[in-house]
């Protein structure tokens, strides 16, 4: 299964680190959040990863080259923003990438989350018999008006999404982790056949689109964007500790497979 990995962002809201260094190169508990994702997408079972640079990109690249040297079962594409498109702008100039996958997933990489990979894209396929188009990751926000917002009924199916709205009607809040395939790109405005500086955002002119015809998947586990610098440091001391009690937990296990 192929995968986006957002990761052009300028992450101004945590200077003065980004002066310096990309968001997703932003070190947690000795390693850069992007090597997290990628080993976290190697764990289950994702071979091909695009990502978008734009800030600091060559810092990227750099290290996009030696994580591949280092996994070379691990295809990383790298799709270099001169113009930052947009979530969503990525996705359409760059949607040859899963041209022929049935399904796909769709990250924000400032991200920090253990969540189970495999039983998100179980619960999506269970959802595309419904119709679903696309399946959102979940959460229960403390301040949802500075959220993605979902309207979600007894079954899970999302009636209504709204970014960042004044009068919320929910606390469950987009994730920015999503499994969806190339049906997709229909529910995109008409496109320039070539980028023309116009930003297209994924949550504001897509998601909207997609009422009735997406899911949400909450997710269990640890999940915290790294935005902003308190959210960074809150994740310095948390990961750590998430970390040690899966290693623990992965030892317990091989103990028990032993036996």
């Amino acid at each position: 299964m192929k995968t986006f990995l957002l990761a052009a962002g300028l992450g101004t809201r945590l200077k003065p680190y980004t002066d310096t260094l990309p968001k997703c190169l932003i070190p947690i508990a000795g390693k850069p959040l992007l090597e997290i994702w990628f080993d976290h997408l190697r764990q289950f079972g994702v071979r091909d990863v695009l990502i978008n640079t734009h800030h600091h990109a060559e810092q990227v690249t750099t290290f996009v080259q030696h994580y591949g040297f280092c996994h070379d079962n691990m295809r990383i594409a790298i799709h270099h923003e001169p113009v930052l498109l947009g979530s969503a702008g990525t996705l359409w100039y760059c949607r040859d990438f899963v041209d022929s996958q049935e399904d796909f997933m769709i990250i924000y990489a400032d991200n920090l989350t253990n969540m189970n990979l495999q039983r998100f894209r179980d619960f999506h396929k269970t959802c595309r018999k419904s119709g679903a188009v696309l399946t959102m990751g979940l959460f229960h926000a403390p301040h949802p008006s500075a959220c993605g917002i979902a309207e979600v009924d007894s079954n899970g199916r999302i009636l209504d999404f709204e970014e960042k709205p004044e009068a919320p009607r929910s606390d469950l809040a987009n994730a920015g982790i999503y499994m969806t395939s190339s049906e997709i790109f229909r529910y995109f405005p008409k496109m320039p056949s070539s980028p023309s500086g116009e930003v297209l955002d994924f949550g504001h002119h897509i998601l909207p689109r997609l009422s009735g015809k997406m899911y949400g998947y909450p997710i269990s586990g640890y999940l915290r964007d790294i935005g902003t610098l308190e959210s960074y440091r809150l994740a310095l001391s948390e990961w750590p500790v998430m970390v040690a009690a899966t290693s623990e937990i992965s030892a317990d296990m091989a103990a028990v497979e032993g036996i």
